[in-house]
């Protein structure tokens, strides 16, 4: 096998993936989806961090092009940028189709063993039947 190329693309969905995974990012991300724009301040309140952490979590962030950074005055605004999301979802579609496709394959798997028992018990009450005919 030859050397993997790795694409524009793979590098950007890396970078959103290495800023996801910190906890701390994510709840960034939620307070700025939920709350629209906000100062660094406002972000960091209710975080048991430093408001320079906070700073440096939203760098890692607006590397990763997930957040935008505007200055009014002496602030700074920070604001959700979500198109980076697209090409994580794009990366994870293929694996969802893998996935329900297996899902599909088992459905289908339980519902053949389903009708399996559900014919091996009719043919058990049958035979009991002929049995008590019988006496």
């Amino acid at each position: 096998m030859g050397p993997v190329e790795i694409r524009e693309v793979d590098t950007l969905v890396d970078a959103v993936f290495a800023a996801l995974a910190n906890p701390a990012r994510r709840e960034l991300l939620r307070r700025l989806r939920d709350g629209g724009a906000q100062p660094v301040r406002e972000l960091a309140a209710g975080f048991s961090m430093s408001r320079p952490s906070v700073s440096e979590h939203l760098k890692a962030l607006k590397d990763a092009g997930l957040v935008s950074e505007e200055k009014s005055g002496r602030h700074r605004y920070y604001r959700l940028e979500a198109a980076p999301l697209m090409g994580i979802r794009d990366w994870l579609t293929p694996y969802e189709d893998f996935w329900r496709g297996r899902l599909t394959s088992l459905r289908s798997v339980l519902e053949d063993m389903d009708t399996e028992d559900t014919d091996t018990e009719d043919t058990d009450t049958e035979d009991t039947d002929m049995e008590e005919t019988d006496d």
